[in-house]
């Protein structure tokens, strides 16, 4: 097994969990600020393991050039969505969630 190939699983494995770590957090916070958290910030962080997984597969060539631009695409888009969504829903009125008092939870 050569090194491209452990590096590209070592990528894979690392984004597969970011993301699923991702979307347990949005399953598991309790309002949807708390929920945007992990969806703007470890879904990114794995896609972008998971794309540069498939650039060091691919090695240099027009793929991987079109895989980097889908990677600064997602830096750009992924915080200005996830901040323009949390804008509206406060301008709508969402207020977030807050702890009863004397709850153990």
């Amino acid at each position: 097994m050569d090194i491209q190939a452990i590096i590209t699983g070592i990528l894979l494995a690392l984004g597969c969990f970011f993301i699923v770590v991702s979307s347990i957090g949005i399953v598991r916070f309790p309002d949807f600020y708390s929920r945007m958290h992990p969806a703007g910030k470890s879904d990114t962080l794995g896609q972008l393991l998971v794309l540069s997984g498939l650039m060091i597969y691919e090695g240099f060539s027009l793929v991987s050039v079109k895989l980097l631009i889908i990677i600064v695409f997602i830096f750009i888009a992924n915080p200005t969505v996830t901040h323009a969504l949390a804008k509206a829903a406060y301008v709508s009125g969402l207020k977030p969630w807050k702890k009863e008092e004397g709850k153990n939870d």
